[in-house]
């Protein structure tokens, strides 16, 4: 399964990168970014949702990082995961497939049928992508696999279907529906790790735990070991020191004129009250921030979450019963006082809730606030998506330097 990798494109005279990729439920592109930073050059990144697809489309296209992926990657136009096919939809990545072969098949699959608030209806939900993603593995034959979903599917209720995903990938028994029990051949995989890792541990200001599922081929592994990633920041990145800058900077505007006095005063109680909060809670992780939600298509507009994580806000100095207009707009609208000036204080702007999950600051969404504010909500840390990528990277790494040598 393993090859040799070949550094550079001769006719384009760009670099390849060192590992291919391809995503489903790409999202907003949060895991498109880890992976990005951890050496993966993807091949396609395959979403449903039409702002997101236009948030892929349009980043892809202007950032000069990813100069590789905009003249190689297919980044589909709003498409189905059922209906992707390899045949039909990989028309510049193509020939590079064919040559180089997948090193990486990761997706995000849909996680209300595990979450909580989803109704924990697991494979019995429509929006289950687990069968699919298994389908693809076995047409695709990446190297390795990784599968991003919530902290529910961990939960003992799921405790068969995930015997049954491991026995589809790697060979082995599970319960059926009927209680009998159901023996599979696998795919020829071994399933390294299948764990919750929390997003804080990894620099992003968010208590924000994910399961993740990591599979090599068997090929691959042989006499190399897996390393699931370790915590990359002992002490989390507080909601103060994250904000500070771009809170500073929406208040800026009104710092002369009719509105100087209660910007600075704003500013200040807002800053004073995350930071003492921080400070509160530091022997039990700091000020960090509940977790960010994308919520309902089917709801209205945007804000922060449920009940208890608007109350989690508050101690925070943030009003989550909204998002803010972005600086230029709220200038534009006059939505200073409710944007800025509440009692309750500043709304969160879309790329203030980015930074909350760890987006570089210079990525763009696609659609007005709420259609941002969703894909922002929904989407996967990229640090943490960076150092699992980095965790299988060095598992393709050395198995390609033992069977060059072998060569």
């Amino acid at each position: 399964m393993t090859r040799t990798n070949q550094p550079n494109d001769p006719e384009q005279g760009i670099e390849e990168p060192e590992f291919t990729s391809i995503e489903i439920c790409a999202g907003a592109g949060g895991q498109a970014i880890g992976l990005h930073q951890a050496g993966f050059g993807h091949l396609a990144l395959v979403e449903i949702d039409p702002y997101a697809a236009k948030t892929l489309e349009t980043n892809v296209a202007i950032h000069p990082e990813w100069v590789w992926e905009k003249e190689n990657c297919d980044v589909l136009p709003p498409t189905d995961v059922n209906d992707f096919s390899r045949d039909e939809h990989l028309r510049k990545s193509a020939e590079l497939l064919q040559r180089r072969g997948l090193d990486l098949l990761a997706g995000g699959v849909p996680c209300p049928p595990f979450s909580h608030a989803g109704k924990q209806l697991g494979k019995a939900d429509e929006r289950d992508l687990f069968p699919r993603m298994l389908a693809l593995i076995d047409e695709l034959k990446p190297r390795a696999v990784m599968i991003e979903n919530v902290r529910g599917i961990m939960d003992p209720k799921f405790d068969d279907y995930r015997d049954f995903i491991k026995a589809k990938i790697q060979g082995g028994s599970y319960r059926g529906d009927d209680g009998q029990v159901v023996h599979e051949d696998g795919l020829g995989y071994k399933v390294c790790e299948w764990a919750v890792l929390e997003a804080s541990d990894f620099g992003v200001p968010q208590l924000r735990p994910r399961a993740i599922l990591v599979a090599f081929h068997e090929d691959v592994l042989k006499d190399v070991k897996y390393e699931w990633p370790a915590r990359t920041h002992d002490e989390h990145v507080s909601v103060a020191e994250a904000l500070e800058v771009s809170m500073r900077a929406r208040y800026k505007p009104y710092l002369n004129g009719a509105h100087a006095e209660r910007a600075r005063t704003a500013y200040d109680r807002w800053f004073r009250t995350a930071q003492g909060r921080h400070q509160e809670l530091l022997e039990k992780g700091g000020g960090i921030a509940p977790t960010l939600v994308g919520g309902s298509k089917k709801h209205g507009g945007a804000d922060l979450g449920p009940s208890r994580a608007k109350a989690a806000w508050k101690h925070l100095g943030v009003n989550g019963l909204g998002v803010a207009n972005d600086p230029e707009t709220c200038l534009k609208k006059g939505t200073e006082e409710r944007d800025l000036f509440s009692a309750e204080g500043p709304m969160l702007t879309v790329q203030q809730a980015a930074i909350i999950q760890g987006f570089p600051p210079e990525w763009q969404f696609a659609g007005g606030k709420t259609a941002q504010y969703r894909q922002v909500g929904n989407a996967f840390p990229p640090p943490v998506a960076k150092a699992v990528g980095k965790s299988i990277a060095e598992v393709l790494r050395a198995a390609r330097e033992r069977d060059n040598k072998k060569d």
